[in-house]
């Protein structure tokens, strides 16, 4: 039988998820229906700092991410903008610096009326830029999310080399580096952020 002079332990407080490094966030109900929402992000030194050490990389001398987010009909909102970086990564060989410059072109949509498929409906999308709209949109988590994958996938310094082991179960195809990045590398960065931008 419970004591009820027992003393009560106080509940465990979750641990909340750390800040994503860069972050604009616009509420999604408060965007405008009429005109395009413009933004421009250029971090400072010390946030392109906290980015490199997010993703792993040695430095971030650069980045950009400029676009807008426009209505579209049904109430959708469609997110269209430019990711440029120059970015220092380690090579994979020597972890001498590996430099690499990008330029995507970056596009969500956003839908009102989403919803998951299930049972046999569940296969990849015609459109794998549609999402359900979140209640916040953070274009700068979706900076982070498109420069994780625009990086590539096996930086190498001038004359490295490196013999390539696969290892995998009998009559699997292997499973290589290459085939896992930047895919591991968005995943835990998604963990990290609590989702990602889904709200």
């Amino acid at each position: 039988m419970k004591n009820p002079s027992a003393p009560v332990s106080p509940p465990v407080a979750a641990t909340p998820a750390s800040p994503p490094p860069l972050s604009q966030p616009f509420r999604s109900g408060a965007l405008s229906m009429r005109k395009p929402t413009r933004f421009d992000l250029q971090p400072d030194a010390a946030t392109r700092t906290a980015i490199a050490a997010e993703l792993g990389l040695l430095s971030v001398p650069y980045l950009r991410f400029k676009g807008e987010l426009r209505p579209a009909p049904n109430r959708d909102f469609v997110l269209e903008a430019e990711l440029t970086a120059v970015l220092d990564q380690p090579c994979v060989i020597t972890l001498a610096p590996v430099r690499a410059e990008i330029t995507e072109v970056v596009r969500r949509r956003y839908v009102s009326d989403w919803e998951e498929p299930t049972g046999d409906e569940v296969e990849m999308p015609e459109d794998d830029t549609a999402e359900a709209i979140p209640e916040v949109i953070d274009v700068g988590v979706v900076a982070l999310e498109s420069l994780v994958l625009a990086l590539p996938m096996y930086p190498r310094a001038a004359g490295a080399e490196l013999g390539e082991v696969a290892a995998t179960p009998p009559g699997a195809a292997p499973l290589r580096d290459e085939d896992l990045r930047p895919f591991a590398s968005l995943a835990a960065l998604k963990d990290k952020l609590g989702g990602g931008t889904d709200g």
